[in-house]
């Protein structure tokens, strides 16, 4: 059994971890500018006596005006704390403010973490109807059972916002999950499932309701305690929550009841379950082990006795983790969106076959690197997705949202699920957002696009997304047998590509003279031309598009970028008016996308191709619908030091402002100036840039280079690039060994880049 990539965490670095920098792992931070006098009587008095009005007149518009519709209370009273035990409110703050944080991370709910210092179940309800109007919903957290019970079951009565105890539900779901996906890799019906059930508290009842709901029979469920079966009849330690599973049977041990079992579910302590009991159960056992830290039975013990299990654990550093993560933020995220009142069982269910359905389909590259594997799988080792994959948010949310308009607990009705999705993407990454609106642009006109390097799995895995979203016929180039043995080894469906030999295209001949003829006064022989260049797929890729065979070509994956640029310097014509091409970057921030050039081609541009990189960074931006503010940057602001090097930057501003007066462009200008309004406004009034240029153009490829990769590096900002600018056709280059993700980025720009050159052909080309 493969163990996951982990290392050992210390008591020393834990502590280190909560206490340095800032105490503790949270902080409330403002969403609205609060620097001005003006700002500060918009977010205090006198300004917010309006929205309060507003609320007091219709208080359905509290989420209108205020956090209240992302704002969940982690609500404990420290009485079971992990396996901890009952530590008190106080010392169980760590772990309520480390919900918070899963909550943020995950799925961006908010979260004020409210530890109430009583052990009285009672006092506890009143503490959450209280506070009531400030949250969308509260998760209780660590509270011992049976009190959990009551609790949750009172406040779902009393209160009209979701109430949920992660510590029951949260483990059932992604259990649920875990179970519904082994029953059908070990093909056993879900009806004739045997069940062991060992612990008796919030989440093994939880379990039990959830499994049984879902097709289980309550009589094949035989739940265990620590003084045994809980069984017909039995009088001590019963409760009226542990008698509702009480079984007519003859058992009265664990070791009993595991004989002839299908399913063990361990919510217990380390070392309940032994070899003996693991080798009397039924053929192809699923065995969940999740009491934590350390599991019933280890993965290494069971797979000693019984090659044919399946095994899921609570530990992160064994495949298939019972990790709650995967469930409470994504049910809240749902939840709140659609200002439901409660989390019915009806939501508990989506959300469990949503994640089993998710683990079913492939699992993306990223994923894998997270966790340090080559490739993740369905299978004995994959049956519940990974926490990090972020799949899974825009997977269970909207199972969640939808089954609560359809059960009737939602308040608002969410419409169209494609934007819904792209909204979630969004709360985790505006660059997610982005590239889902460029694949969006992309599919109203797609398009045929060369993938140069066909002897490349990740590039056949996006060629595949490709035709999944829709957005474009990939045409991918190299030995049709490698190709498609390479594609049948990865189980890549490409049904819907076109795969070409270059060596056996009866276009060979054509394209090679057309070659010859392009650069024989250039050094280009006919036999190299016809015996060796041509059969290059960059040079055959090339001449596809150059001859309206494909619209668009991507390459670059295995190559450096001077080797992979140079086919397309030598045969796609610039555009009009243009002497050099440029590269450049999105840098996409949390708050803002910026468009840096030139960052991939020219050394040391003089200021005519300054203003040539200046116009056709403002083409890139007219290509996503955004008119660019362009910022000609150097170290100097507005000529406060003349020399050459900065009298190239003002004097290709004055080129591109000749030539089109009603583009927003200014410099020379540093780069703080460009980006940060107070610098701009107080010393530089005049200026056409007031700390809001999109569009960063460096003075060489030096600064342009390292600046990007300092921004991706040091700065949070996701490059997406690079995109090739002033070729009359939409022929691009990818980073070095991109991952697929990437590559469909980078496939869906080149798509929209070639439908923009398309429609303005008669203007751009020569």
């Amino acid at each position: 059994m493969e163990m996951e990539k982990k290392g050992k965490v210390t008591k020393e670095e834990a502590l280190e971890y909560h206490m340095g920098h800032r105490h503790g792992k949270i902080e409330v931070v403002a969403t609205k500018p609060c620097f001005t006098q003006r700002e500060l009587s918009l977010a205090y008095s006198p300004g917010v006596s309006y929205p309060c009005l507003e609320i007091e007149n219709d208080p359905e518009k509290v989420y209108d005006y205020t956090a209240k519709g992302n704002l969940v209370a982690v609500l404990s009273n420290g009485t079971a704390v992990l396996g901890l035990g009952n530590i008190g409110a106080a010392a169980g703050k760590p772990v309520m403010e480390g919900k918070g944080v899963l909550f943020k991370r995950f799925a961006d709910v908010d979260v004020f973490d409210i530890e109430v210092n009583s052990q009285n179940p009672d006092e506890v309800i009143k503490a959450a109807e209280l506070i009531e109007p400030t949250f969308g919903g509260i998760n209780l957290e660590d509270i011992k059972a049976p009190d959990c019970f009551y609790i949750e079951e009172t406040l779902r009565e009393r209160l009209n916002i979701p109430v949920f105890h992660d510590d029951q539900h949260g483990t059932a779901i992604i259990a649920l999950a875990a179970l519904l996906n082994a029953s059908e890799i070990v093909k056993k019906e879900i009806s004739d499932l045997k069940v062991v059930i060992n612990g008796a508290g919030a989440s093994a009842i939880a379990i039990a309701k959830l499994i049984i709901s879902t097709g289980v029979k309550k009589e094949n469920v035989i739940m265990c305690d620590s003084k045994g079966v809980i069984y017909q009849g039995r009088t001590e330690g019963i409760n009226k929550y542990k008698e509702k599973f009480a079984v007519d049977t003859d058992k009265r041990t664990l070791l009993e009841a595991m004989d002839g079992a299908d399913v063990f579910l361990g919510l217990s302590v380390k070392g309940a379950v032994t070899k003996e009991m693991v080798k009397m159960m039924n053929r192809n056992p699923i065995i969940m082990a999740m009491a934590n830290p350390d599991p019933e039975i280890t993965p290494e013990e069971v797979e000693e006795v019984r090659g044919d299990a399946i095994m899921a654990t609570g530990r992160s550093d064994y495949p298939n983790q019972v990790n709650n993560v995967l469930g409470f933020p994504f049910i809240f995220r749902g939840a709140l969106d659609v200002r439901a009142t409660a989390i019915n069982e009806e939501m508990k269910l989506a959300a469990a076959k949503a994640l089993a359905e998710l683990a079913r389909q492939d699992v993306p590259e990223s994923v894998c690197k997270a966790y340090g594997l080559e490739k993740i799988e369905f299978g004995k080792e994959y049956i519940i997705p990974k926490p990090f994959d972020p799949r899974v948010l825009t997977t269970v949310a909207p199972a969640v949202a939808q089954t609560a308009m359809e059960t009737g607990v939602a308040r608002v009705e969410i419409k169209d699920w494609d934007k819904y999705k792209d909204v979630l993407e969004s709360r985790l990454s505006i660059a997610k957002e982005f590239t889902r609106q460029i694949i969006n642009k992309a599919r109203f006109n797609p398009k045929k696009i060369v993938m140069a390097e066909g002897n490349y799995e990740k590039i056949l895995r996006a060629s595949q997304k490709i035709v999944e979203e829709g957005f474009a016929t990939p045409v991918i180039l190299g030995d049709e047998a490698e190709i498609k043995e390479l594609a049948d080894i990865n189980n890549i469906n490409l049904e819907g590509c076109e795969i070409i030999d270059p060596a056996k295209s009866d276009k060979l001949e054509e394209y090679a003279e057309q070659l010859f003829n392009q650069r024989q006064r250039k050094g280009m022989t006919k036999v190299e031309a016809k015996r060796r260049l041509i059969r290059i797929t960059n040079y055959y890729g090339s001449m596809m598009v150059l001859n309206g065979e494909a619209d668009c070509m991507l390459t670059g994956f295995s190559r450096s970028y001077p080797e992979s640029v140079k086919p397309f310097l030598e045969t796609v014509p610039l555009q009009k008016d243009y002497k050099v091409p440029s590269g450049s970057y999105f840098m996409v921030f949390k708050e803002n996308i910026v468009l840096c050039a030139d960052t991939t081609v020219n050394i040391d541009p003089d200021a005519e191709q300054l203003a040539e990189i200046a116009l056709q960074s403002t083409e890139t931006w007219k290509k996503f619908d955004t008119d660019a503010k362009i910022a000609m940057l150097s170290f100097t602001n507005f000529g406060s030091v003349r020399i050459p090097r900065t009298k190239k930057v003002s004097d290709a501003m004055k080129m591109v402002k000749e030539k089109h007066p009603e583009l927003i462009i200014d410099g020379d200008m540093q780069a703080d100036t460009a980006t940060y309004p107070p610098i701009a406004q107080d010393a530089f009034p005049f200026s056409a840039i007031q700390g809001d240029a999109n569009t960063l153009v460096f003075p060489n490829l030096e600064a342009g280079n390292i600046a990007y990769k300092l921004l991706y590096r040091l700065g949070g900002g996701t490059a997406i690039g690079p995109i090739l600018q002033g070729f009359c056709k939409s022929v691009h280059v990818l980073q070095r060994g991109s991952d697929v993700n990437e590559i469909v980025n980078m496939a869906a720009i080149a798509v929209v880049d070639a439908h923009y050159k398309e429609q303005h052909k008669d203007e751009i080309c020569k």
